[in-house]
């Protein structure tokens, strides 16, 4: 179990084999972005993208999957604040392999709540050709090792 002290500032860990298909793409689209180039292959082949693309906000949804399996799923996370900055590079299409670059680019501590902490990751998308897919930065909330593990630690 990672705690908010095992998450050091430059720590990196890459993560994710996510193949894209083109059913998720038209599925997700669907639901939450139904817009020509995400649902339509007809309309989609004379867009400006040239075919169907999966919805910026499905590429966040595969990043977070992706996430959760690669290194959340083992720690305390309480959960996220926010995102600070989103980016889609580029368009991710129906049969590419997706994987993710995390970095640790800060941590605090608030001083209302002494057992949280918070910590700021950068979080990159490539597709199998390490093309850059999309871009993040976000922080999330982690609880502080109990506090008998604190102590034998600064010992």
């Amino acid at each position: 179990m990672k705690y908010w002290e095992d998450f050091n500032v430059g720590w990196t860990l890459e993560f994710g084999s996510y193949e894209v298909t083109e059913e998720e793409v038209i599925e997700f689209a669907t639901a939450f972005d139904p817009q020509p180039f995400h649902i339509d292959k007809e309309a989609a082949k004379d867009h400006y993208f040239g075919g169907i693309i999966a919805s910026g906000w499905h590429t966040g949804a595969m990043c977070m999957r992706m996430m959760v399996d690669g290194y959340i799923h083992d720690t305390a996370s309480m959960g996220s604040p926010g995102i600070d900055q989103l980016r889609w590079k580029q368009p991710v299409r129906p049969g590419e392999i997706l994987h993710v670059k995390a970095e640790v680019l800060d941590r605090s501590l608030p001083k209302s709540r002494p057992e949280l902490g918070f910590v700021k990751f950068s979080h990159t998308v490539f597709n199998q050709d390490n093309e850059v897919k999309l871009t993040m930065i976000s922080s999330g909330i982690f609880l502080r090792k109990p506090s008998h593990d604190r102590l034998e630690a600064s010992k």
